[in-house]
């Protein structure tokens, strides 16, 4: 960050984040301080070869516990890495850079692809994104700001 000097933001242990470059209005997020990189929910995964580059496509399903509404995304691979989840179990996973809107501020964070779909939220969001201003209150929740009641709705199976 070049020496800039940003205010602290405040985030509870889950926020609704969006990702303007991947298209996404609202996406509703677990903050997980024991987690080093985000992740995300991600299906129909294809690489393939843009000008040289790898790239990869996947598709999103922003609405928990819902198959509406996919969003499919394109991006440079920043990396492959092997990745330990919760359960203990390693993984390989592509490592892709998005932009993420956490809190009312824009940063950029490396999230890995992974079927999160029994998860109980499609997105988590990482040490390395919480590192760039953010300081989490785990008492707290959506101290971000949240969409208005309709899509919150549809986001519970309610539209």
């Amino acid at each position: 960050m070049s020496g800039a000097t940003h205010q602290t933001i405040h985030v509870g242990w889950r926020e609704w984040v969006r990702m303007p470059s991947a298209k996404v209005p609202w996406i509703k997020a677990k903050v997980d301080t024991g987690a080093r990189t985000s992740s995300l929910h991600a299906f129909d995964v294809d690489r393939f070869e843009r000008d040289g580059e790898r790239w990869v496509r996947f598709s999103i399903h922003p609405w928990q516990g819902s198959h509406e509404d996919a969003v499919v995304v394109e991006r440079p691979i920043a990396d492959e890495r092997v990745v330990r989840s919760s359960n203990g179990l390693s993984e390989d996973r592509i490592v892709v850079m998005l932009d993420l809107v956490l809190g009312r501020r824009e940063v950029t964070a490396e999230v890995t692809l992974s079927n999160r779909d029994e998860m109980g939220f499609r997105m988590l969001i990482g040490r390395e994104a919480l590192e760039q201003g953010f300081l989490v209150d785990p008492s707290q929740s959506y101290l971000g700001g949240r969409p208005k009641l309709a899509l919150r709705r549809r986001n519970r199976g309610r539209a």
